[in-house]
């Protein structure tokens, strides 16, 4: 082979030359747009009020079916936000005939897939087979729509999974400016409502069951079948399977309207210690039928819509302070929105924010040029074919265009609507849609660093990840000693178990103990069959639960390193050692003054059960670190009281969000008294610890 190579390239050698004819001066225009061949579909309306619509498309043998409720988040019951989501996910966990195993047995065992989702305005099961496995594809959807079980066990599986989802969420500073926005623009309204940890803990499956049948009514909802099928084979699958299917119309309630914002002002989130800030901005816009769509569907692609837009081109490849800024145009069955985000650095939150601000003032008073609007249609019309291949994106574009009332022609239309768009009408667009003077902004960062800088721009407001209002005195907390409680400092021993994305991969066995002059807390852990051990011995000053010493040994990966440390009068002395990112770890010597009040950070397991705890209280105290040799201010918010299953039992137990570590955590304290953390929760980590016994 490699002789055959040397041959042809030596064959072709002495004649070949290249010339500066051989390449154009200018790239070749792009070819005339070619009709999309969007397959015809048909409709009907059953005697139950469902709306049936029939895609035929034979160039593959596959089908894709989804039927749609007006079922979405936006319907959940206020206190219950994540009902709908919760539905969605139980469907195919069981019905009267079949459980969760054998649905996914039965589609996944012809290559075929079922499943179900909520978004804001809608529910929808969807199934995909090949053609020839139809009638059991409706089959399953009909017994899923119909005849749910809704089981107990399924309900509480999924709320755990939901609550881990939404921690991780939590810990994402992108999605808690995303929560925030969406409750600031839509205020009351039920597009800005999102669910909490509250919200899924109150939902029962008497909740999950009366949404159901509430919600899963024939009248309204919308059936689609797109593939390689026809009107006869379906008609008979649907006369079958949803001929007993009835259900008059789900009540609706006009929502509260959103707030009317006067002015822009910025939201300013506190996330302690961030070293990036996240913006985010926009306002309200439209209702999903209004023709000015397509206009500012541009306008948005030109200002943010990719790496050829402006609010990119500016920010990241010009300033250089971020990854990346965009903008989106979002259509909802009532009203929409459009944003901008970026995230950047926070020593240049203000100068990011203030060309953010620049650019939608540009687009809104001054005509696009004529390459930026031909860029911005070429992508939007030319990928609108990508959109539609399959027969599930056939379906699930049907569906949209249906659900949000867009008409007949809207898909047949589109690229033609999109391409007459004009400079002016695009201008036009952004400046309806960019509110300048009514910009909701939300920034998420050290406000201990940004308020200064932001309030140079428009008038802030401060408040915490969670939303509360703040002050800028309490930006920088101060620390208090917390006086335990000895009730709760009694003698116990705790086994726990240590998860990582949920397998057990060690275990950690404490005892609090007293003795004649003293409290001894004693720790033993070992994680990685062994790659991560350490034993720590703390005694204490049985009156105020004081350290007096701690040694502590620690073995990972084979490196050894100890902390032997004596408290006493305001000090603390002795000797630690840092782990470095060679693997190894670097001893130093320590004397430092304390606060008063400053905790060992080994005791935070058994010291902060003995706090004076209460649903909505705070505490910041002053702890001190071996390793980094360093005070640190935690502060630990207590939140309701939940039910926590562990292996040890179920324990009803505040809720305590723990930060100014370098990774916040989530410590759950039983109630009832001696009380005990039954289990831990590291954001943004698929870590847990659990008490076993």
């Amino acid at each position: 082979m490699r002789a055959l190579v040397l041959v042809v390239v030596l064959s072709i050698g002495p004649s070949f030359r290249l010339s500066a004819q051989a390449f154009p001066a200018k790239p070749p225009r792009p070819t005339p747009l070619s009709p999309v061949r969007f397959p015809p579909f048909k409709e009907a309306t059953l005697g139950s009020g469902l709306q049936l619509v029939l895609v035929e498309h034979h160039e593959q043998p596959v089908v894709s079916v989804s039927l749609s409720f007006r079922a979405g988040e936006t319907y959940d019951p206020p206190g219950k936000e994540g009902l709908a989501e919760l539905v969605a996910e139980l469907l195919s966990k069981g019905t009267a005939s079949r459980s969760a195993e054998q649905i996914a047995a039965t589609i996944e065992g012809v290559g075929g897939s079922l499943s179900a989702s909520a978004s804001e305005d809608v529910l929808t099961i969807s199934a995909d087979a090949l053609s020839d496995q139809l009638g059991l594809v409706f089959d399953l959807l009909g017994d899923v729509t119909q005849h749910a079980a809704f089981p107990e066990s399924e309900l509480a599986l999924a709320r755990t999974r939901a609550l881990s989802a939404l921690a991780l969420s939590l810990s994402q500073p992108a999605s808690v400016a995303a929560r925030i926005f969406g409750k600031e623009i839509y205020g009351p309204n039920p597009y800005g409502r999102s669910a909490t940890r509250e919200s899924y803990n109150a939902v029962t499956r008497d909740d999950v069951t009366r949404f159901a049948a509430d919600r899963l009514r024939p009248a309204g909802a919308l059936l689609v079948v797109a593939g390689d099928v026809t009107e006869r084979q379906v008609d008979a699958l649907v006369e079958q399977v949803f001929a007993g299917w009835r259900g008059s119309p789900p009540t609706a309630r006009p929502p509260p309207p959103p707030p009317a914002t006067a002015a822009t002002d910025i939201l300013l989130v506190h996330r302690p210690g961030s070293s990036q800030a996240n913006i985010v901005l926009g306002n309200t816009t439209i209702l999903p039928a209004d023709p000015v769509y397509y206009a500012g569907r541009i306008a948005t692609q030109v200002l943010g819509g990719g790496a050829d837009s402006r609010l990119f081109l500016m920010l990241r490849e010009r300033k250089g302070w971020t990854y990346g800024a965009y903008a989106n145009l979002q259509r909802y069955r009532g009203l929409g929105y459009w944003q901008a985000t970026a995230e950047v650095r926070t020593e240049v939150a203000d100068s990011a924010l203030s060309e953010l601000l620049h650019q939608i003032e540009r687009i809104r008073t001054q005509a696009i040029a004529d390459s930026e609007l031909a860029a911005a249609k070429g992508f939007l019309v030319g990928s609108f074919p990508l959109t539609i291949e399959t027969p599930s994106q056939i379906a699930a574009q049907v569906a949209n265009a249906k659900l949000l009332g867009l008409g007949d022609d809207y898909l047949r239309l589109y690229r033609e609507r999109l391409a007459a768009v004009t400079p002016a009408a695009a201008r036009a667009a952004a400046a309806r849609l960019y509110r300048r003077g009514a910009l909701t902004i939300v920034v998420v960062g050290d406000a201990t660093q940004l308020y200064d800088r932001l309030k140079a721009i428009a008038p802030v407001r401060l408040v915490d990840g969670d939303g509360n209002p703040l002050t800028p005195a309490e930006l920088s907390p101060k620390a208090a000693p917390v006086a335990l409680d000895p009730a709760q400092l009694a003698s116990h021993t705790d086994s726990s178990r240590v998860l990582f994305q949920g397998n057990p991969v060690g275990a950690s066995v404490s005892a609090l103990r007293r003795t004649a002059d003293s409290l001894v807390y004693t720790e033993q852990s070992n994680l990685g069959g062994g790659a991560f051990q350490q034993t720590v011995t703390l005694v204490l000053d049985p009156a105020d639960g004081s350290s007096r010493r701690l040694d502590r040994v620690t073995i990972q990966q084979g490196q050894r390193s100890e902390a032997h440390l004596t408290y006493s009068g305001g000090r603390v002395k002795g000797r630690s050692a840092m782990p470095q990112q060679d693997g190894t770890t670097k001893p130093f010597d320590i004397d430092t003054v304390l606060p008063p009040g400053t905790i060992d950070e080994d005791a935070v397991p058994f010291s902060v059960p003995a706090f004076p705890l209460e649903s909505g209280k705070s505490f910041t105290v002053s702890f001190f670190s071996p390793s980094d040799g360093a005070v640190k201010l935690l502060t630990f918010k207590v939140g309701a009281e939940e039910s926590v299953v562990v292996p040890a039992g179920t324990f009803q137990a505040y809720h305590i969000a723990v930060t100014g570590s370098r990774v916040p955590f989530v410590m759950y304290v039983s109630t009832t008294a001696p009380r005990r953390v039954v289990r831990t929760e590291y954001v943004g980590q698929p870590l847990v610890v659990e008490l076993v016994k």
